[in-house]
């Protein structure tokens, strides 16, 4: 059996689809397993033991310049990658049109989504040729529901925690030893990473609330960090700047040293984003402040607790907008705090224990 899995990303949407690869893995040893993704988010799964190739892609570009050199060349090295790869079945993670052409392209003769009416773009259907029903409502359980096209009994999410950032190249040693000078600075366990950012602009709690946030966090004698993806150092300084010194600015400038930090913290406090999820799959506490979408269908899978959201006539309308709105305003920065507190508390007694 050769299966394709194709979730190209973003970062939160990857980690939600990881524990069906832990399963198919564990149902189907002996198959050759692969993975599309988006160049950029690649090095999540580099070097993951279940998986036996990985294929990128770097799709953003091709829609800005579809006729440049660059693009067609790229182009032909996938349709290579792909026929190298010969699947003789896809997993279509994402149910839109990208993912169709994607399992078009492939060759694959057997082709698993959603059926229509749950499918992202439920157009992109016509790509699939084994629909299936979701069973649940997260993501994760959404994801892991294509495996009932191949017959897999279902069980519980597994994440594989201990099968990521384990490739000893010598850029994950670099990522590595930059993580741990990071923490050796100024830091005395335990520590709260604060990663603010997040895709849309209404998904992220505003700065001036965060810096409120680290005050109370560092008034109980807590070490605040903050970090931020490339894109989001202005966001990062200014929620050191609200702080007032009770937080301190850190490094992740990759996926790996982030995936790293992630798993020295005690707590890491968010917005519904992929550093949120990675984290919790990682098995390190979280808390997710949650605002345009529904803790139940996006919130850290399988632990209610770790979100906190207002139950608002306007909440969860999955809208994208530009600026924060009701339900996140209107969670006060104390609130956050007690929350973190507790959920920090109950992980001491429980010694990691991710319930």
């Amino acid at each position: 059996m050769r299966v394709l899995i194709i979730r190209t990303g973003a970062l939160g949407d990857i980690v939600h689809g990881l524990p069906v690869l832990t399963a198919l893995r564990r149902a189907r040893p002996r198959a050759w397993i692969g993975w599309l993704v988006e160049e950029k988010w690649a090095p999540l799964l580099a070097g993951h033991a279940d998986l036996d190739s990985l294929i990128t892609v770097n799709l953003k570009p091709w829609r800005k310049r579809p006729f440049a050199g660059r693009t067609w060349r790229q182009g032909r090295e996938l349709l290579e990658a792909l026929d190298r790869a010969s699947p003789e079945i896809v997993l279509d993670l994402m149910g839109n049109h990208k993912a169709g052409v994607l399992a078009g392209l492939s060759g694959a003769d057997l082709r698993i989504g959603l059926a229509r009416r749950f499918r992202r773009e439920p157009s992109s259907a016509w790509w699939i040729n084994h629909p299936v029903m979701p069973r649940g409502v997260h993501a994760v359980e959404r994801a892991l529901s294509l495996l009932d096209g191949l017959g897999i009994e279902p069980q519980p999410a597994d994440f594989g925690a201990d099968k990521l950032f384990t490739q000893s190249s010598s850029a994950e040693q670099d990522s590595d030893e930059r993580a741990d000078t990071v923490l050796r600075q100024e830091l005395q366990p335990p520590f709260v990473l604060l990663h603010p950012g997040a895709g849309w602009e209404n998904k992220r709690y505003p700065a001036e609330r965060w810096g409120q946030v680290a005050q109370h966090l560092s008034a109980a004698g807590l070490a605040v960090r903050v970090a931020g993806g490339p894109a989001e150092e202005d966001l990062v300084r200014r929620v050191v700047a609200a702080s007032q010194g009770a937080a301190h600015l850190t490094e992740a400038s990759d996926i790996p040293s982030l995936g790293h930090l992630l798993r020295r913290a005690s707590l890491v406090l968010g917005g519904d984003t992929g550093p949120i999820h990675l984290a919790h799959a990682l098995g390190t506490p979280v808390l997710s402040l949650m605002g345009p979408t529904d803790p139940a269908t996006h919130g850290p899978y399988a632990a209610p607790q770790r979100a906190l959201a207002l139950s608002l006539a306007c909440s969860f309308c999955h809208q994208r907008l530009g600026s924060p709105r009701a339900c996140l305003w209107g969670l006060s920065p104390k609130v956050v705090a007690d929350r973190a507190l507790d959920l920090l508390t109950h992980a001491q007694q429980h010694d990691g224990d991710p319930s």
